[in-house]
C-alpha cells in the first residue's frame, strides 16, 4: 500500500495541475508554474507521463500552445511537450506527438515572427521528435520544416547576439538529427543543397565567434556520412577542400589564436587541415569530438585521402 499511496497522490495531482491550466488562462504565471510543475512531476516516473497522456493532458498543452495569447505559456507550453517526449523509455508521448499536424504547425510556427526564445524552444521540439525517429525525419520533410530549417539556417551576423547564435546551434542540432541516427538519405540530399551557402559565408565572414565551429563541422559531417551521392561524386573533394580548409581557422578562433603559428590558408587540405586543428592543445573537448567525427565522415565521404603530416 506504500508504494500504492504516492501513485494515487501523484496522479491526483497531475489531474488538479490540468485542471488548473484548464481554468487559468488569464493568468499566464500561473500556467506556466503549473507547466513548470508537470514536467518536474513526470520526470519522476514514465507512469506519470503515461497517465497524464491518458486524462488528455498531452493533448490539451498542445493545443495551449496553439492557442494561448501569451508568449511565455505558448513557450513553456512547447518546453513542456518536448520534455515530456524526450524522457528516456516514454514512448507514447512522442509518438501521439509524431503526427502530420504537429509539424506542419511547428513549420507554420517557426515562419512567424516571435521572440528568439519561443523559436528557439519550437525548433528544440521538433528536434526531439526527429531523434532516433524514422517516422519523424519523413514527416520534417514532407511538412516543409527541413526547408524551414534550412531557412532559419542562414548563417548569422558573426556580430550576432548570444540568444540568436543559441537559435542558430539549435537549429543546427535538429538538422543533425533530421538526416543521421537513423541515416535518411532524402534529408542529407536536402540539406547539401546548402553547402555552396556554408561555403561562401565561411570565406567571405571573418569569424570571431567560435562557438559556430562545432555546430557547422557536425552538420557538414552528419550530412555526407554515408551518403551514396556524396561518394558517387569524387571530383567534389576540390570543392569540400575549399569549403574545410577555412574551418581550422573558425575553430581556432575560438581561443584566439594567432593564425601566424598555423599553415597558411592556401595549404590546408581536407583531412590533413583538420588533423593539424585536432593537434591543437588549444581545442576543447567538445570541439575535438566535433572535428573527429567530421574526419571520418569525410574520409569515408570523399574516399580519397592526402596525408600530410603537421
Amino acid at each position: 500500500m506504500s508504494s500504492e499511496r504516492p501513485l494515487q497522490s501523484t496522479k491526483t495531482d497531475l489531474r488538479l495541475l490540468l485542471e488548473c491550466l484548464k481554468y487559468q488562462m488569464k493568468w499566464p504565471g500561473s500556467q506556466k508554474q503549473a507547466l513548470l510543475t508537470i514536467i518536474s512531476i513526470c520526470k519522476q516516473n514514465g507512469q506519470y507521463v503515461e497517465f497524464f497522456r491518458e486524462i488528455g493532458g498531452i493533448s490539451f498543452i498542445y493545443n495551449l500552445s496553439k492557442s494561448s495569447t501569451f508568449s511565455q505559456v505558448k513557450e513553456t507550453a512547447l518546453f513542456t511537450l518536448a520534455s515530456l517526449a524526450e524522457l528516456h523509455g516514454v514512448y507514447s508521448c512522442k509518438q501521439s506527438l509524431c503526427r502530420e499536424e504537429t509539424f506542419r504547425d511547428l513549420a507554420q510556427h517557426l515562419e512567424q515572427k516571435m521572440p528568439l526564445t519561443e523559436k528557439r524552444v519550437a525548433v528544440y521540439m521538433l528536434s526531439v521528435l526527429v531523434a532516433n525517429n524514422r517516422s519523424g525525419q519523413t514527416l520534417a520533410k514532407t511538412s516543409r520544416c527541413i526547408e524551414t530549417l534550412l531557412n532559419l539556417h542562414s548563417f548569422p551576423d558573426p556580430n550576432a547576439s548570444y540568444e540568436q547564435l543559441q537559435l542558430w546551434a539549435t537549429v543546427s542540432s535538429a538538422l543533425c538529427g533530421s538526416v543521421n541516427n537513423p541515416q535518411n538519405e532524402e534529408n542529407q540530399n536536402a540539406c547539401m543543397y546548402v553547402f555552396p551557402l556554408v561555403k561562401t559565408w565561411l570565406q567571405e565572414v571573418a569569424l570571431p565567434r567560435a562557438e559556430l565551429a562545432q555546430p557547422i563541422c557536425s552538420f557538414i559531417g552528419m550530412t555526407v556520412a554515408n551518403n551514396r551521392e556524396h561518394k558517387q561524386h569524387k571530383n567534389k573533394l576540390t570543392y569540400n577542400a575549399t569549403l574545410y580548409t577555412v574551418l581550422p581557422e573558425c575553430c581556432l578562433s575560438r581561443h584566439t589564436v594567432h593564425m601566424h603559428t598555423h599553415p597558411r590558408r592556401t595549404t590546408w587540405l581536407v583531412i590533413p587541415g583538420l588533423l593539424c586543428l585536432l593537434s591543437s592543445p588549444n581545442l576543447d573537448p567538445q570541439d575535438q569530438l566535433a572535428v573527429v567525427l567530421m574526419i571520418g565522415h569525410l574520409t569515408d565521404a570523399c574516399g580519397e585521402f592526402v596525408g600530410t603530416r603537421c
